[in-house]
């Protein structure tokens, strides 16, 4: 068995090349299915995995449910039906008993976005001159001005960003890159900082901790979080939300739905047309709220 999770991690490695938290959960789920058809008898693994029908899976599924949200659910049970796939391509398994089985209906997801007015706040709020407060203010600025990921934000270096075409090249999920623009207040804040640090070499990480090493994605989340608290902002917004807020802000102006997925780096259209949904949401609470005669007066 070991042998197969071996197999199936180079698999999600090598031809998928999915990034490394990703594979780790994958791995993860299926680790916690076999021990749940075996126990401790893992030198039954290659025997007990191609016998499994739907009726386990759905009694594992049931077992998840007390104490996992239904997405959480059907995230794991995403994974058992890749690895079966995958046994099933190797010719290890003839069937992929993970098909046969209904996914929980997961609960709509809309995303948290903030309003212009919000951004602007948090953006143009008076702050000092150190190195660290002009490099947040860079971070903040180029998540809300590019779209990106925490993560993408804090895996570029100088060389990704491109001043005079006002361009940044991102390496999104599964290793695929993009070119997103670059706002005019983003990138002065960028040139800002990195005047101020002095960097000369290109292949530099673009933002970097107090010891000159590249900053975390935990820091940019505490450091957005400390920055609202002192502007007496709510506090619920995460970097994630600046990228939330970026969709919905372009969408609202009239931009492109397919434009727009390009920026985000999605690969299915319908991942962005959540937006849509936001946008449509807020549009009737404003018509209810101003219009004299809407169906909420």
């Amino acid at each position: 068995m070991t042998t197969w999770l071996d197999e199936f991690s180079r698999y999600l490695s090598v031809e998928r090349n999915l990034a490394s938290h990703t594979q780790t959960a994958y791995l993860r789920d299926v680790q916690a299915f076999c021990d749940f058809i075996c126990g401790e008898h893992r030198e039954q693994l290659k025997t007990l995995l191609p016998a499994v029908e739907k009726h386990t899976l759905r009694r594992w599924m049931a077992q998840l449910l007390k104490n996992n949200k239904k997405v959480t659910v059907a995230r794991k049970v995403a994974s058992i039906r890749s690895f079966y796939s995958f046994l099933q391509r190797q010719g290890h398994v003839e069937h992929n008993p993970a098909l046969q089985v209904r996914l929980p209906r997961v609960e709509r997801y809309l995303p948290t976005t903030l309003d212009v007015d919000y951004m602007y706040h948090l953006l143009d709020a008076p702050g000092d001159s150190t190195l660290q407060s002009l490099r947040d203010r860079a971070a903040f600025e180029l998540l809300y001005s590019s779209g990106l990921r925490v993560g993408e934000l804090v895996a570029l270096n100088v060389a990704d960003l491109d001043f005079d075409q006002a361009l940044v090249r991102v390496l999104g999920k599964g290793g695929k890159q993009r070119i997103v623009p670059v706002g005019s207040k983003a990138l002065q804040a960028l040139m800002a900082y990195l005047e101020r640090r002095g960097v000369t070499e290109r292949d530099e990480p673009l933002l970097v901790n107090r010891q000159g090493t590249r900053l975390s994605a935990r820091t940019v989340q505490r450091n957005l979080k400390k920055k609202l608290l002192q502007l007496g902002l709510p506090t619920t917004a995460t970097p994630h939300s600046l990228r939330h807020s970026f969709a919905t802000h372009l969408l609202d102006e009239g931009a492109d739905l397919r434009a727009i997925q390009e920026m985000l780096g999605h690969q299915s259209l319908s991942t962005t047309q959540k937006y849509t949904q936001v946008s449509t949401d807020r549009m009737m609470k404003e018509y209810d709220r101003a219009h004299p005669r809407s169906r909420k007066k």
